[in-house]
C-alpha cells in the first residue's frame, strides 16, 4: 500500500473516519485506542469523528475525554434519531479527502484498510468504495446462520427496487470521496437502517463509480437490527425509489462537475 506524499503534508487529514455510536461504553475506547494505533501506523493523516446519537451510558463522556487529549478526536453530540442520522452529521463534519464510515465493534480489523486506499489510488477508480461480506476475498467470522439468510433476502430486495449489482449494501465500512460526500450528504433522508442503500442510490443516479471490496468481518452476536426495524427498512427501501427520483438530475449536475466522477461499477 502506497501513500500519496501530500497525505503526510496536507493539513488536511487524508482520511475522516465517521463512527455512530448508541451505548457503546463498553467499545469505544478500545476503538479509539485502535485508530490512534493500527490507522496511525499506516502513515495516513486522519481524524476521527464520533457521533453519539443520544446515548444512555458514558459513551458521550468516555469520547469526550478522550478529545480533550487529542484534537484528532472530535465528538459530535446528537439526540438519539437513529443510525442514518448519526452518519450524515458525520459526513457533513468530515473534512477528510476520503471519508470512512466505521463501526465502534471494530467488526472489521483494521489490517482491511489497505483494501479501500487501494481501491481509492486506482487510476480513474471509484469515488464510493464499499466493504462487502460477498464480494472477493470475503470472509464472514461468527455470523449466525439466521442472520446470513435474512441479510441475504434484504439485500435481494434492495438489488430488485434500488441498487441492481450490489452484493452487500449494508456493510458498515464504506469509503467516500470528498467530492462524493459533498455531493450526497445534503439528500440523505433515511434516519434508520437503510440509509445505506439510500446512500448508493444516489451516488448511482449521480453518476459516481461504486465499487465493492471484499472484508473480512467479524460479526457481532448482539446485532442492534431486530425484526421491527428489519420490516421498517424493507419499507425505507420501497420509500427511497420514490423520493429520491426526483434529485436524481440535481445530484448528476453536481457530481459532472467533479473530474472524478464516473460511471456506477458493481464490480
Amino acid at each position: 500500500m502506497s501513500v500519496p506524499l501530500q497525505t503526510l503534508v496536507s493539513r488536511r487529514p487524508y482520511l475522516s473516519i465517521v463512527v455512530p455510536a448508541f451505548n457503546e461504553e463498553a467499545v469505544i475506547g478500545r476503538f479509539i485506542d485502535s485508530v490512534r494505533g493500527d490507522v496511525e501506523r499506516s502513515g495516513l493523516t486522519w481524524e476521527s469523528i464520533i457521533v453519539d446519537d443520544g446515548s444512555a451510558d458514558r459513551t458521550r463522556e468516555i469520547v469526550r475525554a478522550t478529545a480533550l487529549d487529542d484534537a484528532r478526536i472530535r465528538l459530535v453530540a446528537a439526540p438519539h434519531r437513529g443510525k442514518g442520522a448519526a452518519v450524515r452529521q458525520g459526513l457533513v463534519a468530515a473534512h477528510g479527502q476520503w471519508v470512512l464510515m466505521a463501526d465502534a465493534d471494530l467488526s472489521m480489523p483494521w489490517d482491511n484498510l489497505s483494501r479501500f486506499l487501494d481501491a481509492a489510488a486506482e487510476p480513474g477508480g471509484a469515488q464510493v468504495i464499499i466493504g462487502s461480506r460477498e464480494a472477493p476475498g470475503a470472509e464472514r467470522i461468527g455470523e449466525s446462520r439466521a442472520r446470513r439468510v435474512s441479510g441475504r433476502i434484504f439485500n435481494a430486495l434492495v438489488r430488485l427496487f434500488a441498487v441492481p449489482g450490489i452484493r452487500d449494501s449494508q456493510c458498515g465500512y464504506k469509503m467516500l470521496s470528498a467530492e462524493a460526500v459533498s455531493a450526497l450528504a445534503p439528500h440523505l433522508t433515511i434516519d434508520g437502517f437503510a440509509f445505506d442503500v439510500e446512500l448508493l442510490y444516489l451516488a448511482r443516479l449521480a453518476g459516481f463509480r461504486i465499487r465493492e471490496v471484499g472484508i473480512v468481518c467479524h460479526c457481532r452476536q448482539d446485532s442492534r437490527v431486530r425484526v421491527r426495524a428489519g420490516l421498517a427498512s424493507v419499507l425505507d427501501v420501497l420509500r427511497i425509489r420514490m423520493k429520491a427520483r426526483p434529485l436524481s438530475r440535481e445530484l448528476v449536475r453536481r457530481a459532472s462537475r467533479s473530474p472524478h466522477a464516473a460511471l456506477s461499477d458493481p464490480d
